[in-house]
């Protein structure tokens, strides 16, 4: 691998927006590891980015020189009986891929959700997305289920695994403010 500059790893602001949605394009494009096919318009990310910081959810990108070149986050569930939980999202554009910046996404976002109070932090991935999978289970992401036939990109049928992470310490913080 050639030298590359070491992504800074920062919470989501307003001024990342448009390069958030250059990098979520990129890798949506590849039609391998995303639900889009291409990145939404840029004002509905723009929506998106400023609820999620609205809603104070766990939002991060990895940014060189001002360019996200990858992001987390986990969109907490709105209704109250699941606001405990929260959805994970990530990509990171291609060639940042393979030097560790994904586990370090992932472990910023996650420790910043259980400060939280998050519990329960869900996602789903193409279970031909073996890279993806590995590390979900590195970090603590287990298997829950299988949807079969869950997308269909370019005739091509593909299966979501259905993976969960639990944290037993705040589900009991949780629980006691019932």
């Amino acid at each position: 691998m050639t030298p590359m500059t070491s992504p800074a790893i920062v919470p989501m602001a307003e001024a990342h927006i448009e390069s958030f949605h250059r990098a979520l394009d990129i890798v949506a494009q590849e039609r391998r590891y995303l639900i889009f096919l291409e990145a939404p318009p840029l004002a509905t990310t723009r929506d998106f980015v400023r609820g999620m910081i609205e809603n104070r959810n766990p939002q991060f990108v990895a940014l060189v020189e001002r360019e996200v070149v990858g992001w987390c986050d986990i969109s907490r569930l709105e209704r109250p009986v699941v606001a405990h939980r929260g959805t994970l999202g990530m990509g990171i554009v291609p060639d940042y891929r393979g030097r560790g910046l994904g586990r370090q996404l992932i472990e910023t976002t996650l420790t910043e959700g259980r400060r939280q109070g998050i519990v329960r932090v869900e996602l789903s991935a193409y279970a031909d997305n073996a890279r993806a999978i590995a590390l979900y289970r590195k970090v603590g992401f287990v298997q829950e289920g299988v949807e079969r036939d869950a997308a269909c990109i370019d005739g091509r049928y593909c299966d979501m695994i259905l993976m969960a992470l639990i944290d037993k310490a705040n589900r009991d913080a949780w629980r006691s403010t019932i």
